[in-house]
């Protein structure tokens, strides 16, 4: 019935018909003929013409003037309100109809009078009646204008803000404010939610702050250094100054009536800050951000979960960052864990050592400074609750007992593996650090003999002349532990012993033009056992070992009869020494050992010792005492100690120079800038001035490798064309020394071209 109802209404006429169009009038007498016939079957779906027919002209009683046709329409309004009300709610696209349309659907209707294949294009255009059409006038699209559209309804609606840098100079004074509001505050962590989102891969960051992103929008570098500026200058005294705290207070944070307010944004604001520590890879601005987290890191304490995050990627950055950032990163590790002591110290110790561990496989003069400050650092955190720390000690010595039991057991190479690496000495350096550290409390001091009986098994498992430098890191860690907890261990024998080895006694075969080093050694091969800068070190480090523990031990009671099994083996072995070297060594250390054992005799001898051997306390007195007089070998190890720092300083400094230790000429290089050949102070033309003894009258190195091309080189300083190409021809060759460039004042790098100076990110610049 409502379709009836929609179909009578529409086919009434109207007076509004244009005169020039009968055949319209006859197809609405038509529709008001056929439109009685089978009310119906408009509701069965089409499935013959005769079904369809009158809904096809339909059509035309629609046609006419457009004001008419929308007169009709306001016209049902007060003949059947229910049914336009219907319409309203379910039709509605009916009574919004384009009336831009209404022309050329007459002309369309005009057409289908003519042919006879209108009919069927007819019931395809009453099928897309029930679908909406847009208008033929629309814009062509593009996405210039979707974002110009986009731009143009946030500013209208004023959903999304863009910063500029008057509203962060607007906001930086407002945070300098006595009275800042928490608004203010919510906004700048908003805009550095919005500052990360702009950088971010996806433009956004990952959906969690999202909200807070949508709020402002950083377009520029120059906005995006500003928030982040604001952030870390200006962020932390502000929410200070929110929260009440006074000068003075001890009261924590979180404990503050204020801190609901600003708990879920420093929440998001903390989130954001460690996901841009973790995106950035400059190590000056990660120094400034580091130092931020330092000053927040009170406000971490009251989010766990965050926390634990956070240190993670901390100790991430403790393990592998550069020098700063390392220091920094530990730091911050510190202050948060001491700031939670009991719910993080446990998982931040396990994380710390399992890093160091990972990150102390490989040992090269590059890595050894990391790994040092890696377990000096441990050592730290470890002595801030020895109980917890001797859980893990425990643990973790009895882990290296268990390898050590199964490679003397098994006795496979890969078990040997287990113990004679470096992760395995380190730990060692780590656990002797630890306990020497907290000598003075009793917590770890059980844990002592343990190490020592591993670190004794461990040198003997191989003892071999190949595993001699694993030997002296082993004996100097045990000689640090004794020192330190004050403890006797008897390291003597093991470093005596070496010099009756075969291999140390044999002749050598070869001749090092390069001294070896055994710092960063723990194994040597057949070829370096041959040479005889193995033996040269070897000497080295037995007369320092030797040294080391007799001068600490030199003011026991009993140091006269301690050394005698030591005296006997130097004076056997320098019975045989046919080397001239070794034997001055040793027999200086023997006078001193000797002449310090007749010391302590003469200080027993004297009236004032009449205390039983028994009496710990007297005994450690009388040590004491004569631990302040100094006795002749400690004098003399002080003054050793000084060379001997001095000239690791040196090979420590020239580590990384190639020709440091062959005597080869080093190439002095000009600036790229000047063609003009250096000359000297005869006015010759100076091409490869050496600071070798080794040298003419002429300034020029006389004895080269290569002699053929040493003598074409000096006859092309008599040609001058020819001498630009030897200049640009020898650096391909030779490295330049990098203390003579820093001292010539040369501005360009190695290849010859200008030095890319580019500041990094500074708070100074800001």
């Amino acid at each position: 019935k409502m379709k009836l109802k929609k179909v009578k209404t529409l086919g009434k006429p109207t007076p509004g018909i244009s005169k020039g169009k009968p055949q319209k009038d006859g197809i609405k007498k038509a529709v008001a003929k056929k439109s009685g016939k089978a009310p119906d079957t408009k509701a069965i779906a089409k499935k013959s013409k005769q079904t369809a027919a009158p809904v096809k002209n339909v059509k035309p009683a629609r046609k006419g003037s457009k004001k008419s046709h929308k007169a009709e329409l306001e016209g049902l309004k007060d003949i059947d309100p229910e049914f336009y009300d219907f319409l309203k709610k379910n039709d509605k696209k009916l009574l919004d109809f384009n009336l831009s349309d209404s022309e050329d659907e007459d002309e369309e209707v005009e057409e289908e009078s003519k042919s006879a294949a209108a009919d069927e294009s007819d019931d395809d255009e009453e099928n897309e009646e029930k679908y909406h059409k847009p208008s033929d006038d629309l814009a062509v699209a593009s996405d210039e204008s979707d974002f110009e559209d986009e731009e143009e309804d946030e500013a209208s609606t004023g959903g999304t803000q863009k910063i500029t840098l008057n509203l962060l100079r607007q906001w930086e004074q407002q945070l300098g404010q006595s009275n800042v509001s928490i608004d203010i505050v919510r906004k700048v962590i908003q805009a550095f939610n919005s500052a990360l989102a702009s950088i971010s891969a996806d433009g956004a960051d990952g959906g969690e702050n999202q909200p807070n992103a949508a709020a402002f929008k950083v377009v520029g570098a120059a906005a995006f250094n500003g928030v982040i500026q604001l952030c870390v200058l200006h962020l932390q005294p502000a929410i200070i100054q929110v929260l009440g705290v006074k000068p003075n207070s001890s009261l924590p944070l979180h404990k503050h009536k204020k801190w609901v307010k600003v708990r879920g944004c420093l929440r998001y604001y903390l989130t954001d800050l460690i996901r841009l520590v973790e995106q950035v890879s400059s190590a000056n601005i990660l120094g400034v951000l580091l130092k931020h987290l330092h000053q927040m890191a009170g406000m971490v304490v009251p989010f766990t979960a965050l926390g634990k995050t956070i240190l993670k990627r901390l100790i991430v950055l403790w393990a592998t960052g550069d020098e700063t950032v390392r220091v920094l990163a530990f730091l911050c590790i510190l202050k948060i864990t001491r700031k939670q002591q009991a719910t993080m110290l446990n998982h931040v110790l396990k994380a710390m050592y399992l890093a160091y561990v990972r990150n102390s496989k490989f040992v090269s003069p590059n890595t050894l400074p990391g790994i040092n400050f890696m377990r000096r650092s441990l050592v730290e955190m470890f002595a801030l609750d020895l109980n917890v720390s001797y859980q893990h000690a425990f643990l973790y010595i009895r882990q290296l007992a268990i390898h050590l039991r199964n490679a003397v057991i098994l006795k496979k190479k890969d078990s040997f593996q287990a113990v004679y690496n470096w992760q395995f000495i380190n730990s060692l350096r780590l656990w002797a650090d630890l306990l020497g550290a907290s000598a003075n409390k009793p917590q770890l001091q059980p844990l002592v003999y343990p190490l020592v009986t591993i670190a004794t098994g461990v040198i003997r498992l191989i003892p071999t002349a190949q595993y001699f430098p694993l030997r002296f890191h082993c004996l100097q860690t045990l000689i640090s532990l004794s020192k330190e907890t004050n403890t006797y261990v008897p390291v003597l024998p093991l470093i005596v012993e070496v010099l009756k080895s075969n291999t140390f006694n044999r002749k050598h075969t070869a001749v090092s033009m390069k001294p070896l080093q055994f710092t960063c050694v723990l194994r040597l091969n057949k070829a370096q056992l041959a040479e005889n800068g193995f033996r040269d070190e070897v000497i080295e480090q037995v007369c320092g070992l030797l040294l080391e523990y007799l001068a600490h031990e030199s003011t026991s009671l009993a140091f006269s009869d301690l050394v005698v099994p030591t005296v006997m083996a130097i004076k056997a072995y320098l019975k045989d020494c046919r080397n001239a070297n070794y034997s001055r060594k040793l027999k200086q250390l023997l006078e001193k050992v000797q002449e310090s054992g007749r010391f302590i005799e003469q200080q027993r001898s004297k009236s004032s010792v009449n205390f039983d051997i028994k009496d710990a306390k007297a005994v450690a007195a009388w040590e004491h005492q004569l631990r302040l007089k100094r006795t002749p070998l400690d004098i003399y190890y002080a003054s050793w100690l000084k060379t001997h720092e001095t000239k690791k300083r040196r090979q420590a400094a020239q580590t990384d120079e190639i020709n440091a230790d062959y005597d080869v000429p080093k190439l002095k290089k000009l600036p790229a800038k000047t063609a003009v050949p250096v000359r000297n102070e005869k006015g010759e033309v100076e091409l490869f001035p050496s600071d070798s003894e080794d040298e003419g009258d002429d300034g020029l190195p006389i004895a080269s490798d290569d002699e053929d091309e040493e003598d074409e080189e000096l006859e092309v300083e008599e040609e001058q064309p020819k001498s630009k190409k030897a200049k640009k021809e020898k650096p391909e060759k030779l490295k330049s020394h990098p203390s003579e460039d820093a001292a010539a004042g040369d501005d360009y790098d190695e290849a010859g071209g200008a030095v890319d100076i580019v500041k990094d990110l500074d708070l100074n610049d800001w």
